[in-house]
């Protein structure tokens, strides 16, 4: 898993955070979903480094990396300080500006990064899903029984009960859909109840503090500066919700957005890894003015 790739624990000025890097050229940092770890993008990673340096942390809270010092603390596990990393990590590589490919909860991180550092972000992929503020001022019936478990992770004490009393089958997963090396790095990241805590965190976070802030950017008319691409997952239940969901990001964006299905469940980095790297790189190599 990820030949070639070196693994890092990289501190930075407000986190320490778990970090496989690899390549040469253009970087691109690419952000993980929940519950997963950076081990997400074995598949991608290395298909995208024969012309990137691709660099996949564990974000804040999850996997290995550090926990918020303060797990009460809204703002400490909001997509705002989580953004502050990503900067600060591709500083440290030495990259002032950089690709940004996020999925799931890391999409909303690297939709705050971009909004909150747009001299740093060249180009932006979101990957099944849209901003926050959106999901939840559209919140139905439909939406509230698919996607309960935003409200429910929200709530004190009661997730981190459910979810360790038996995290295997809270969460699902095996080996042979995922691959055996990134299985057993999920695993382990799903029984640690610190782990845990820092994932719900960002849930929490993401009723409580991060709607705030999109609807600050809103209301001040700030949008996304650089060029965005969305990619959804056609067995997933992102049309069935949205409809186009391109439409639904186009007003955050000051240029016309992008975007395409893939033929794959929710997970495409693991079920779909060849189409989502060449639409990954077709749209970072493209010649859109940056």
């Amino acid at each position: 898993m990820f030949a070639g790739f070196e693994l890092d624990m990289i501190q930075l000025p407000e986190a320490t955070l778990r970090v496989r890097h690899g390549g040469s050229g253009p970087p691109i940092l690419l952000l993980h979903g929940h519950p997963r770890t950076h081990t997400t993008w074995h598949r991608v990673a290395p298909l995208l480094v024969r012309r990137f340096t691709v660099v996949c942390p564990d974000l804040r809270g999850f996997g290995q990396s550090s926990k918020p010092i303060d797990a009460d603390n809204d703002e400490a596990s909001s997509k705002r300080a989580k953004a502050r990393d990503c900067v600060a990590l591709m500083k440290h590589f030495g990259f002032d500006r950089f690709h940004l490919a996020g999925h799931d909860r890391g999409s909303n991180t690297a939709f705050r990064t971009a909004m909150d550092h747009p001299s740093s972000v060249s180009k932006l992929a979101v990957l099944d899903s849209v901003p926050i503020l959106e999901a939840l001022e559209r919140c139905d019936a439909n939406f509230a029984s698919r996607w309960w478990h935003w409200f429910f992770f929200a709530q004190p004490r009661k997730p981190e009960q459910a979810i360790l009393a038996d995290p295997d089958a809270w969460y699902g997963g095996s080996a042979e859909a995922m691959g055996s090396e990134n299985y057993r790095d999920f695993r382990a990241a799903i029984h640690d109840p610190e782990t845990i805590k820092g994932m719900l965190g960002d849930y929490r976070a993401g009723i409580r503090v991060d709607p705030l802030h999109d609807r600050e950017d809103r209301a001040a008319g700030r949008k996304l500066q650089c060029p965005v691409h969305v990619l959804w997952s056609r067995r997933d239940d992102m049309e069935e919700l949205y409809g186009d969901v391109v439409s639904v990001w186009q007003p955050w964006a000051a240029r016309p957005v992008t975007g395409a299905g893939i033929d794959c469940g929710h997970h495409m980095a693991e079920e779909a890894p060849e189409a989502l790297a060449e639409e990954l790189e077709r749209f970072f190599t493209s010649k859109a003015v940056i």
